[in-house]
């Protein structure tokens, strides 16, 4: 753990709130942060942690925000995501900026992407289908 991340981790302990930070060194504290209140069992500031990340939240950092949600067990900011993710447009934008964008739904939420793919004339038709009879044979396999 970073010592500024222990540094906030403590002040939240003993003040119940967090250091005013802003920016890019904001959102990395609350990258951070959220993985140390999961680590210890801290809902509160999981919570604060993922209300700030889920402001953060567009094109260029869904997919960085998905990938925290499922590591550090966030239904609430996975949610969050899924619901930016829904609108077709923006998930195309955002995938255009992570490759792996569509692989890492595809694995979390096979449901939401035949969801947003409904019809069948979109480009992104046979990429949704190829990846996600990878993931349903993966998940025959478990």
């Amino acid at each position: 753990m970073l010592p500024q991340v222990f540094k906030s981790l403590l002040h939240f302990i003993y003040t119940d709130s967090l250091p005013e930070v802003t920016g890019v060194e904001g959102s990395m504290m609350a990258e951070h942060l959220l993985a140390a209140a999961d680590r210890f069992g801290m809902q509160g500031l999981k919570l604060i942690c993922e209300e700030k990340l889920i402001r953060e939240l567009n094109e260029n950092t869904a997919a960085k925000i998905l990938k925290l949600a499922v590591q550090h067990n966030s239904s609430f900011l996975r949610e969050a995501c899924f619901v930016f993710l829904s609108d077709p447009p923006v998930l195309e934008a955002a995938m255009a900026m992570d490759d792996g964008l569509l692989e890492q739904v595809a694995k979390i939420c096979p449901a939401l992407l035949k969801k947003m793919w409904a019809y069948e004339d979109d480009p992104m038709q046979d990429e949704l289908d190829m990846c996600l009879t990878v993931c349903d044979e993966f998940l025959a396999v478990i």
